[in-house]
């Protein structure tokens, strides 16, 4: 095991960019804001991330980084209320964090977190995912900054004309995330972990894209086991011309009508950031060579250990950004829908919330973890609201898991009231859960992988660990993945079409 010089309150971690200078908090040692890669900047801004240059002496590492540029839907005057991250930001922003054990004499497992936020708000800084709990209990936690918005998911055709022939194309945020495992599987050990026991898990954006990064060749290898969190699964990639045309468009909008690379590279990341569009992953023939649903339908992924799973209030998420209205538009209430919902006692908004999570999340979730595969797929159900919410909350919101895993739940951004004693209870259930499946690859004796013929579930409600429920919606995702299949197979033929159409660009 690597050693780590300790002081009375500063250890220091010897990496091969220099050394780290952290704290002793607690249980844990802490170091925040190190540098896995150059400041995009300048001529770096869309690129690749670079190797970060080394320093002399010891690099104090006691203070977070600056978040990545953001921002969030234009009805939402507070995005920190909604996990955005607060001021200062910059686009010199690619920084992680970890915690460690103090007192571990093994390595120790690790997790590595991917915040959600859409992929164009968040930071791994902020203060509900703290890692104290995680290094108490034995494990590394490393959270992750990448760009955001149109910094991190963003193509254009001057980009594509002056990228080298390998270069990926797009989606920089998901190269961020790669170069970060990287940093981890090369310095890891350094901070006491075990480089060949990494847990990768997200939460919304951050577990798509960790879909995303399972089906990516570059990605193999760089993380041994997955959590999603709420990360869907049936939102399709973008394909390169259409990626293309949205830049084209976002560069209109500010004005720049046929601009170069130089010309765009230009722009303040400010007014950048602030034209909103939808950001994920690209299909660009290099990082990524078919859509994601595509190569799960294939058997195309990385087959590692995975837990994944959808909250019971995803449609939370409908609340902000005109997507009420905008999902009800595309979900049409009818007799055969209130039958799969009769809980919605024929309420039309209901009928679309309750659509919408499952086509959104459980759906494709379920169907994930049903893909055939050697190692095992565990899934859940997060159930639970916290006890004074209920009256207001009548299921568990999007992103309201995090509190629990991470047990923070007093540092949540919205106010909440103080937790009860009830409420942790749960919180140290799910949490040991996720620490279980990071140390020895399986959540719990008592939780059985995931077959499609039971249809297993593990229902984290008001019982500590949860319960396991058998057939879980299941009329409804029936229902919705029937539904999804001809969209499997219409993204199945655009993959194998995509070549003859897109010439050698990628």
């Amino acid at each position: 095991m690597a050693q780590i010089d300790t002081g009375a309150a500063a250890p220091v971690a010897h990496t091969r960019a220099g050394a780290l200078r952290g704290r002793r908090e607690g249980a844990a040692h802490v170091w925040r804001g190190i540098p896995y890669a150059a400041p995009p900047v300048g001529d770096l801004r869309w690129r690749p991330p670079q190797p970060h240059p080394r320093w002399e002496g010891q690099r104090d590492a006691a203070a977070f980084g600056c978040a990545p540029p953001q921002a969030g839907p234009s009805d939402v005057a507070d995005i920190v209320s909604i996990g955005g991250a607060p001021e200062p930001t910059s686009e010199d922003c690619l920084t992680l964090n970890v915690w460690a054990p103090a007192e571990a004499t093994t390595p120790a497992p690790v997790m590595v977190w991917l915040h959600g936020g859409s992929n164009r708000m968040g930071a791994g800084s902020l203060p509900f995912y703290d890692g104290a709990a995680f290094a108490r209990d034995g494990v590394v936690l490393v959270t992750v900054n990448y760009r955001l918005g149109q910094l991190g998911f963003f193509a254009h055709p001057a980009l594509t004309a002056e990228a080298p022939a390998d270069e990926p194309l797009g989606a920089p945020g998901l190269l961020d995330q790669i170069a970060a495992l990287e940093w981890v599987r090369d310095s890891i050990a350094a901070f006491g972990g075990d480089p060949a026991n990494v847990t990768l898990f997200g939460e919304s954006a951050g577990g798509l894209d960790i879909l995303a990064l399972m089906t990516a060749r570059r990605a193999r290898g760089l993380f041994h086991k997955a959590v999603v969190q709420s990360g869907g699964g049936w939102l399709p990639a973008a394909p390169l011309k259409a990626a293309e045309a949205k830049g084209v468009a976002a560069a209109t909008a500010l004005g720049l009508a046929d601009p170069d690379a130089a010309a765009l590279r230009a722009v303040p990341a400010d007014r950048l950031v602030a034209v909103e569009s939808a950001f994920g992953p690209v299909i660009d023939g290099r990082l990524l060579t078919r859509d994601p649903i595509g190569a799960f339908a294939r058997g195309d992924f990385a087959d590692v250990p995975l837990m994944i799973g959808a909250n019971s209030g995803e449609d939370s998420l409908l609340n902000y950004g005109g997507g009420l209205k905008r999902f009800g538009q595309m979900i049409k209430p009818n007799a055969a829908l209130a039958r799969l919902y009769p809980e919605a006692d024929g309420d039309e908004e209901q009928l679309v919330r309750l659509g919408f999570r499952d086509f959104g999340f459980a759906g494709p979730a379920r169907w994930i973890a049903g893909r055939p595969r050697r190692s095992k797929a565990w899934l859940y159900a997060f159930d639970y609201v916290e006890e004074a919410r209920r009256e207001t909350m009548p299921r568990a919101n999007h992103a309201a898991e995090i509190f629990h895993v991470f047990e923070t739940l007093d540092r949540r951004p919205d106010g909440a009231p103080a937790a009860t004693e009830a409420d942790c209870a749960v919180s140290a259930g799910m949490h040991a859960r996720w620490i279980a499946f990071a140390r020895d690859g399986s959540p719990g004796e008592d939780w059985p992988a995931y077959d499609p013929r039971g249809d297993d579930w593990m229902v984290f409600d008001a019982t500590p660990g949860g319960r396991v429920r058998r057939g879980w919606w299941r009329a409804a995702l029936d229902h919705h993945t029937r539904k999804a299949k001809l969209l499997i197979l219409l993204l199945r033929v655009r993959d194998r079409l995509r070549p003859v159409f897109s010439g050698t660009r990628g």
